[in-house]
């Protein structure tokens, strides 16, 4: 009886499960970042909703169809939020040649975080015009959607009764790759880095869309040698 009055009481707030969000990227030239929007170690990677999904983009509001906004911090702003990005992650943005491809890591949080993704790039920065691009490595998953083995007695209870969202616990990392368009040249100015695109990666959850805009520079060399270890030093804080 406690269990089903239980049950009931939370339906005046309804749970809502969330998320996918990308945790480190690099260019194929090297140079590491995040989304915008991410904050790091300040945000767990394993937990209850409330304390993991503060950083996740969703693509709804005004700020849709530019880079989403965060539950934690608002719109996601490409001036600030790239400022802030390069404050966790270093000086140099990932770095891409004409072509070649941005891969990284997209942490599923919940199940209804997952892929398959689309990815498109904005090549002068505003985030206001989007081309489509090829991805190569895509994140698991059906409709946004993806099953974990086991489910939890009270996630089953509450689906069952409609109160919270069929979104499970995930908490797990994948990785990804997209390949920029032959012809692209990145013309923005973001933050102060000149040459700069913007990659957005979205899912096609019902309850999102999920994902997050990562900013890039386009080089033409082969770009910084060190900082390949920068991005593994990176990846080892969040998986810490």
């Amino acid at each position: 009886m406690f269990s089903k009055l239980f049950i009931l009481a939370l339906a005046a707030s309804p749970l809502v499960a969330a998320h996918g969000k990308i945790a480190v990227a690099t260019g194929d030239a090297g140079g590491n970042g995040t989304a915008l929007g991410i904050q790091g170690g300040v945000i767990p990677g394993a937990g209850k909703n409330k304390v993991t999904e503060p950083d996740t983009t969703v693509f709804k509001g005004d700020a849709a169809d530019a880079c989403g906004k965060t539950t934690g911090q608002g719109d996601n702003d490409i001036q600030a939020g790239t400022k802030a990005a390069m404050v966790q992650s270093g000086s140099t943005l990932p770095q891409v040649t004409p072509g070649g491809s941005v891969s990284g890591t997209l942490h599923i949080v919940t199940s209804d975080g997952a892929g398959p993704y689309k990815a498109m790039v904005n090549a002068d920065g505003t985030g206001q015009s989007w081309t489509a691009m090829d991805v190569e490595t895509q994140v698991p998953g059906t409709k946004g959607n993806i099953k974990k083995t086991e489910k939890r007695f009270w996630a089953r209870a509450l689906q069952s009764v409609g109160i919270m969202k069929r979104a499970t616990n995930i908490n797990e990392d994948y990785p990804f790759k997209v390949n920029m368009p032959a012809g692209t040249t990145c013309t923005g100015t973001i933050a102060g880095q000149s040459n700069a695109c913007l990659v957005k990666l979205v899912n096609p959850s019902n309850a999102g869309p999920f994902g997050g805009c990562i900013p890039v520079q386009m080089v033409t060399g082969a770009g910084n040698a060190t900082t390949g270890a920068a991005t593994a030093r990176r990846m080892a804080r969040f998986e810490a």
